[in-house]
């Protein structure tokens, strides 16, 4: 909710201020005054009141008493770290937020809710904003209002918040929506919202170094700043979430993830599972008495992907890459590679530890672009001559389990195996998925005489690869499939 205290507000405000965009003046209020309304009300629960019941009672409320308001458009809750809630109603018009908050105070069907509320805590708000709301993908907000400095040039002051939004934040990972306006007393709003809170994050972070920033900063007059930062409560489940209570099911034996999969589209690409929804089921009817085992130690987010790292139980300890696919948030299509846990391995590290802080949002597409380079060049390309550009100097950490650290490890490993018979080819590249610092490639090739699927995981520091994670299976001879869909096929 709005703080008085100033305390982080200096460094915060940086960022906050490169995602407004709005005129001042009076000309500019009165010129918004049939545009959308945007109601912000911040308080705090009672003591006595409980989190998990008060989320489950402002759904209600909102499902069943403040959607069926005339003019209604759009409602969110949300909260902050330190407990602060903000609920935020769209409207048509002013007279339409009124008449809402009327029937509110006096509708005893949610006076139990109403009750919950700190009454003394509670701040309400209205903004005239300059466009719609349009942010149905977000999972967290940033809310600031402020002033501007007596005196300030508004022509000048929107021309410099416009190449400050043109130039940085509508382009960082993440962002989804900006929204700014001005209430009756000529306070500016900014609503920010993100598709998470890590994203917000990391571009806070990059935004601190921006010039832009400085310029832009003194023209506000720092007094008046108010602001919170919220994660929305009351949504669906990410594509990410999904696919990990898909895979946690295996364990806890709920049922609910299966509704998560499309039941009439669902394209397997493990060659060993039949096709489709009933492909899934026989195998789960066939599995041993105790049943299967996951454990998902990193799972990523790209577009319609989902990509996770498991251990699994499954006929024995594997390891185990799964990609999901989504369509209208179900899932359709899966791909996986599955290799057995190997317990002593060359560089001491199992298949499964190392990092797992996903970070570095905002370098996403870079990330990718310098590993789909180093495995065309290098892996597939055979130049081994350009590898060392693509790591700083030995410091490599390895989880294959045949293959010692660093970059000298790799090279004198891959060597050894050669002579030994087995030769790696990496022949296609398929697809490149990623999500901030990790990159995930899937390519096709051999090992000695025998056709593999490769997995291989990467992350990165800036911009160099770090640390590296695999699973290499042998395709089956297609006698053996039990569906038609290919092993790749993206």
């Amino acid at each position: 909710m709005y703080m008085n205290n100033k305390i982080g507000v200096f460094c915060f405000v940086f960022f906050l201020l490169s995602l407004s965009g709005f005129t001042a003046n009076e000309q500019s209020k009165s010129s918004m005054i049939s545009m959308t309304i945007m109601e912000v009300t911040t308080f705090n629960i009672k003591p006595s009141a409980d989190a998990a019941e008060f989320a489950k009672r402002d759904a209600q409320v909102a499902a069943n008493f403040t959607s069926k308001q005339p003019g209604f458009i759009k409602r969110q809750s949300a909260v902050n770290e330190s407990g602060n809630y903000a609920v935020v109603v769209y409207w048509k018009t002013n007279a339409d937020a009124d008449a809402s908050m009327s029937k509110f105070m006096s509708d005893g069907s949610i006076a139990d809710y109403a009750q919950m509320i700190d009454g003394p805590s509670m701040k309400m708000t209205r903004y005239t904003l300059e466009k719609a709301f349009d942010a149905e993908t977000s999972r967290f907000v940033e809310i600031m209002e402020y002033a501007v400095k007596p005196g300030t040039d508004m022509s000048s002051f929107d021309a410099l918040n416009q190449r400050v939004e043109t130039d940085f934040t509508g382009n960082r990972y993440g962002f989804v929506q900006r929204l700014t306006g001005v209430n009756e007393a000529g306070k500016q709003i900014v609503a920010v919202y993100w598709a998470s809170k890590a994203s917000s994050d990391a571009s806070m972070q990059a935004f601190m170094n921006a010039p832009v920033a400085k310029e832009f900063m003194q023209h506000m007059d720092q007094s008046t700043i108010a602001m919170g930062r919220y994660s929305l409560l009351n949504l669906g489940l990410t594509k990410k979430e999904k696919a990990v209570a898909l895979l946690n099911s295996f364990n806890t034996g709920d049922q609910t993830p299966i509704s998560y999969i499309n039941p009439s589209k669902y394209i397997q690409h493990n060659l060993s599972v039949g096709d489709g929804l009933e492909g899934f089921g026989a195998v789960m009817q066939h599995g041993p008495p105790g049943g299967f085992r996951a454990e998902v130690h990193r799972a990523f987010e790209d577009g319609d992907y989902v990509f996770t790292h498991t251990e699994y139980d499954f006929f024995g300890p594997q390891a185990g890459f799964d990609i999901f696919r989504f369509e209208d948030g179900l899932i359709v299509e899966h791909w996986d590679n599955l290799l057995p846990v190997v317990e002593e391995t060359a560089s001491g590290r199992t298949q499964f530890d190392g990092a797992t802080q996903i970070v570095d949002f905002d370098k996403t597409e870079d990330n990718k672009a310098v590993v789909k380079d180093f495995y065309e060049t290098v892996v597939i390309g055979g130049n081994f001559d350009r590898m060392p550009s693509y790591f700083e100097g030995d410091a490599y950490l390895q989880h294959n389990p045949m293959l010692p650290d660093g970059l000298s490890g790799f090279l004198n490993g891959v060597k050894k195996m050669a002579e030994q018979g087995a030769v790696m080819r990496m022949d296609k590249l398929h697809i490149v998925l990623g999500e901030g610092n990790f990159v995930l490639t899937v390519s096709e090739g051999s090992l000695g005489d025998k056709p593999y699927a490769y997995y291989d995981l990467f992350r990165l520091e800036n911009g160099k690869i770090a640390e590296h994670w695999d699973v290499m299976a042998e395709i089956p001879a297609q006698s053996e499939w039990k569906n038609d869909n290919g092993k790749f096929n993206f």
